[in-house]
Formats: structure tokens, C-alpha cells, sequence
């Protein structure tokens, strides 16, 4: 059901030799690029009759308009599972307090005498965030997006999410209720590239954004991509990941268990164990078994996604040796199970979030610990952090000088430009002196 790569007996390999060893899906954005491209630039053109166009085309519904009235935004609250609301106010209730502490403080710093730079933190404009609707409903990622746009004090928030053909065209309703928890009225029946198009460029309904964020499929993935630098991104999320590091003291069947919760996502999913102990592994292979014929989605996703290239059992000599595994593999989601899991978490360098021993599943994190769940994926946890306050945060350095304090470093000033051969930039300093350089 699950393969196994066996790293033990010689030397781990270096940086990207030892990244080539793991198991990773394969999710080419680039030749996806090609295929939103004319898409994006439809909408760009036509607007929201292309949008209208895609929606009959890719999601079989036929639409008059794009925008969600609020009255549908309203109902699907009224209508909400009692038990899912509570759920879903407790979740916002949560990552409210975690995302609140993340915001930044303006900050000074006297440089010399007369002379400061201070930092201010300035959120952007308008965001439009992305709540996937294919395989799966998540108003978890509304809650994800949402929270920390409006904890960074973002003015105009917009949120798009594919329309339904048994909702009557409308998105889920779990995802307009969860909008209408947290304010948010300006709803859009839109998903894939069209909708990233859509904040990108604007249309008649929709005026466009300064940034997109939220998960979403290849298709969103490589829209992201293709107005990088139009706008700002979060990440191009790919395929889910978990990845557990676990010694002879994890219990199999909580590592099963957290195995299966990551493949039940996408037949593209990963699912990777590393440990050092073959008698764990051989635990774990056998638990799977009855673990997932009792699941739901068996094979449409849990067995591709466990069966696939992107997942394995890693064996490996030591923990050290496992530690070096996860760095490489930078997981969306790293668990730790082992002795004294808190420190070994706190070795690690590369992961979008981790989770620390075995009642801090990766599911806990997917919902209600108040951390984000829109995370980097495909190893860009090595350069990349998840969904926080700072994604719609910009610093903006405010400089201030006094004359006194412009003059006594003229001279360097001066000097670099001119070793740079851009003299006209240490004249900008001396015609504030009557073309003389100040002595320092």
C-alpha cells in the first residue's frame, strides 16, 4: 500500500542529492502555465461574460452574475448545522488570538544624532482570497484567509469559491456561512484560474485586488504564478503533505491514522513516515490496512495518494539522520512523535508548520490550535512561510534627517556613489551645501 525507501547503512547525501532520494509529487505548474494564460487574459478582456462562459464550461452551471447575493450569504448562515457553526466560531475564535499577536508595532531607531528611520507597517488595500470547492468543502480555509487579512487591518476583503451545480450555482454553502461568521458580504461564484484572473485584473462586479491568496488546485497554482509581480501572492500551494518523524515510542495507530488524514485530500497527496525504527514501520504498514478499508475515500484518494511516488516510509539509521530527512523534505506539515518530541521540534529548520508529539495531530492544526493552515508545499518551507498577519503587511522605511546629521556623512555618500561611477547621486548631497562636501 505504501513503499519504503531505505537510507540506512552509508552516509547521508548533501542538500539537493539527499531532496532527489525523497518522494514528491509531481505537479508541473509551468506546463499549466500555458493553459491559464489565454484563460486569464479572456477575463481580462470580456469580464464577467467570461467568467460566466467558464462557469457553464468547467463547472456545468449557467449564471447571470458572479457576485453572491447577500441575501444567499445570510441564508446559508441561517441555515448552518448548529454543530457546524459552533465549530466554525470556535476555529475563528482560536486563530483570532493566535493572529492578533502577530501583528507588528512601529518601531524608530535613532541612527545617529538628527538622523531616524522608522518602520511603519502599512496593510495592503484590497485582497481577494480563494476557498477551493472541488473534491472537498473547506470553510476551514475561509477562516484561514480571513482571519489574518482582517487582523492586519485590511480595508476590502473579497472572496471567491467555485460554483455549484447542486447549489443552484451558488458556492457551498459551509463556505458562505463561514463568510457571513466573519463579515465578509462581498462574495463571488467563481473558481480556478478565471477567479485569480478575476481579482487580478478586476470586471464589472469586481474591482481588482492587490493581492490573492489561498489554496487551491494547479489550475490556481499556475494563475498565481502568471500574475506574480501584477500582484501579490501567498504561495503556488501544491498537493497536501505530511510528513511524521517517529521513533519506537510513536503508536502506530496514531501515525496511521495521521497518514490517512493527509491522503484522504487528493489522490496527489503525500504521505511520508521517517524513522529509525524498522519495527515502527513494519507497525505501521500492517495498521494501515484496517485503518483505511474504514475510511471514507478509499479509492479516489486515500490508496492512489498512499500508493503514489509522493509517499513512503523512510528508514534511517538514527534520529539525527531522520532530523536531516525532514529538513530536506521541508514538509507543508511536520509531525514529531518521539522521546522528548519538544526538542527534537525545536531542531527543525524547514517545515510550514510542526506538530509536536502525539496529541498535536496535523487534523487539530487543519481546524481549531489557532495556528494557520495555508502553508508552503513541494519543499518551499526552506524558503517560504504559511499564511500569517505579515502576508498582507508591507514596511515602509520612513527617513528622517536632519541637516547636521545629512553633513556628517556626506562625505561617505560621496565617496560610494562615485566608486559605483553614479556621480550625479553624491551631487544631489552636495548642492545641499553649496557644491562643497561637508568635512566629516
Amino acid at each position: 500500500m505504501i513503499s519504503r525507501i531505505d537510507l540506512r547503512g552509508n552516509a547521508l547525501p548533501e542538500g539537493g542529492a539527499l531532496r532527489d532520494l525523497l518522494p514528491r509529487a509531481e505537479f508541473d505548474v509551468e506546463a499549466a502555465l500555458e493553459k491559464v494564460r489565454p484563460i486569464c487574459e479572456d477575463v481580462h478582456h470580456r469580464g464577467t461574460a467570461a467568467l460566466i462562459e467558464y462557469a457553464q464550461k468547467f463547472d456545468g452551471v449557467e449564471l447571470s452574475q458572479v457576485r453572491v447575493p447577500a441575501e444567499a450569504v445570510s441564508a446559508a448562515l441561517e441555515q448552518l448545522d448548529p454543530a457546524v457553526r459552533a465549530a466554525l466560531e470556535e476555529s475563528i475564535r482560536r486563530a483570532r488570538i493566535v493572529h492578533r499577536n502577530q501583528r507588528r508595532t512601529e518601531h524608530t531607531t535613532q541612527v545617529v544624532p538628527g538622523g531616524t528611520v522608522t518602520e511603519k507597517w502599512v496593510p495592503v488595500e484590497r485582497v481577494g482570497l480563494y476557498a477551493p470547492g472541488g473534491r472537498s468543502v473547506y470553510p476551514s480555509s475561509v477562516v484561514m484567509n480571513v482571519v489574518p487579512a482582517q487582523e492586519a487591518g485590511v480595508e476590502s476583503i473579497a472572496l471567491a469559491s467555485p460554483p455549484q451545480k447542486q447549489f443552484g450555482g451558488l458556492p457551498h454553502p459551509t463556505i458562505l456561512a463561514a463568510c457571513a461568521l466573519l463579515g465578509v458580504d462581498e462574495v463571488y461564484a467563481a473558481g480556478g484560474a478565471q477567479a485569480v484572473a478575476m481579482f487580478a485584473y478586476g470586471t464589472e462586479e469586481c474591482l481588482p485586488s492587490n493581492m490573492v491568496t489561498g489554496p487551491g488546485n494547479i489550475w490556481v497554482a499556475a494563475a498565481k504564478r502568471y500574475f506574480t509581480g501584477k500582484i501579490g501572492i501567498d504561495t503556488e500551494a501544491g498537493p497536501t503533505e505530511i510528513a511524521v518523524l517517529a521513533d519506537s515510542t510513536a503508536d502506530p495507530v496514531h501515525v496511521a491514522a495521521d497518514l490517512i488524514s493527509q491522503a484522504e485530500h487528493d489522490p496527489l497527496a503525500a504521505a511520508v513516515l521517517v524513522t529509525d525504527s524498522a519495527e515502527l514501520a513494519e507497525a505501521v504498514e500492517r495498521e494501515l490496512e484496517p485503518q483505511v478499508a474504514a475510511s471514507k475515500h478509499i479509492h479516489d484518494r486515500i490508496k492512489p495518494a498512499l500508493a503514489g511516488k509522493q509517499s513512503a516510509i523512510v528508514l534511517v539509521d538514527s534520529l539525527e539522520d531522520g532530523l536531516k530527512v525532514v529538513d530536506a523534505y521541508g514538509a507543508e506539515h511536520l509531525e514529531i512523535q518521539t522521546a522528548d518530541a519538544a526538542a527534537w521540534a525545536a531542531r527543525v529548520r524547514n517545515a510550514g508548520a510542526i506538530f509536536v508529539g502525539p496529541w498535536a495531530p496535523v487534523s487539530l492544526g487543519d481546524y481549531c490550535a489557532g495556528s494557520n493552515h495555508v502553508l508552503p508545499t513541494g519543499g518551499c518551507a526552506c524558503h517560504s512561510s504559511g499564511l500569517s498577519v505579515q502576508s498582507f503587511l508591507r514596511g515602509i522605511h520612513i527617513v528622517d534627517y536632519t541637516r547636521d546629521a545629512l553633513a556628517e556623512v556626506t562625505h561617505h555618500v560621496v565617496t560610494l556613489a562615485e566608486a559605483e561611477d553614479l556621480p550625479a547621486h553624491g551631487a544631489a548631497l552636495k548642492a545641499r551645501f553649496g557644491w562643497k562636501v561637508p568635512t566629516a
